[in-house]
């Protein structure tokens, strides 16, 4: 898996790029086949202080790519939910690749 962590205004510190990498781990156990994953940090230069910073993902993996962002006050939470989008969205692409039909039983007479 490539994984890229970059930061727009901010400087993405070592304990910051452990915490998305231990988080990013959660979205590694429920589907193997990830190839790609770059994660955009943000901090948006608004007035209002809520909702300026903000984490974004693209995801690539067999078959398919994942987008996901977050905005939040707080880096870490915003990572948190960001990691709980991906996590929902990759489950939901694991359940559809998964073969789901059985075969009929064949009738005797």
């Amino acid at each position: 898996m490539n994984l890229t962590i970059s930061g727009h205004h901010l400087e993405v510190t070592p304990a910051l790029r452990s915490y998305v990498t231990t988080k990013l781990d959660r979205i590694i156990r429920h589907f193997d086949q990830v190839v790609d994953v770059k994660v955009l940090l943000t901090v948006e230069k608004q007035k209002e202080k809520e909702r300026r910073q903000r984490a974004e993902c693209n995801i690539h993996v067999k078959g398919n790519d994942m987008f996901a962002e977050s905005s939040h006050a707080d880096l870490y939470a915003a990572v948190d939910e960001l990691v709980d989008k991906l996590d929902r969205q990759v489950v939901r692409h694991k359940d559809r690749l998964q073969n789901h039909h059985h075969d009929a039983p064949k009738r005797l007479m």
